[in-house]
């Protein structure tokens, strides 16, 4: 197991919370990479996934951009783009209310349910292989830390 000075060369010790920070950014990245190699074989993107799971759990409710963009896990995505390429791809549909066009609703499609049906396993397989070295305690305090990070 390497450890973070290893990783990137450091030549002298690094402050407790800098190497907190660096650990982070360089786990996220590193989980990433892992994720981002799975949703390519399915020509969707990290971002794309997120907003299907989203309109999956609406259960053929339908949404609008707001709502997929507060539930987003990055804050940062363009909603507008991810679900015109959605569109584009026939994983997503878009509806304007006819009386009032500032409405719009979006849905899954059955192409888009489907996808998810297949990427999930392969996903669940991706994040117990992830956190394998971790056991079940330890998985659950680093929950609770990230958490108490974040507040």
């Amino acid at each position: 197991m390497k450890q973070l000075e290893d990783i990137i060369k450091a030549s002298a010790p690094i402050p407790l919370q800098k190497k907190t920070v660096l650990n982070i950014a360089y786990s996220n990245i590193w989980l990433k990479a892992h994720l981002v190699s799975i949703f390519k074989t399915f020509d969707i993107s990290n971002e794309q996934f997120n907003v299907l799971r989203i309109l999956r759990g609406k259960k053929a409710a339908p949404t609008n951009l707001q709502d997929i963009q507060d539930r987003m896990i990055n804050k940062m995505s363009n909603t507008t783009r991810l679900v015109d390429k959605l569109i584009l791809k026939g994983l997503v549909e878009r509806y304007t209310c006819k009386k009032n066009r500032r409405k719009v609703d979006i849905y899954i499609t059955p192409d888009g349910l489907k996808l998810l049906t297949a990427i999930d396993p392969i996903i669940e397989k991706a994040e117990h292989d992830l956190t394998s070295n971790l056991n079940e305690a330890e998985l659950k305090q680093l929950n609770v830390l990230l958490t108490k990070l974040r507040s």
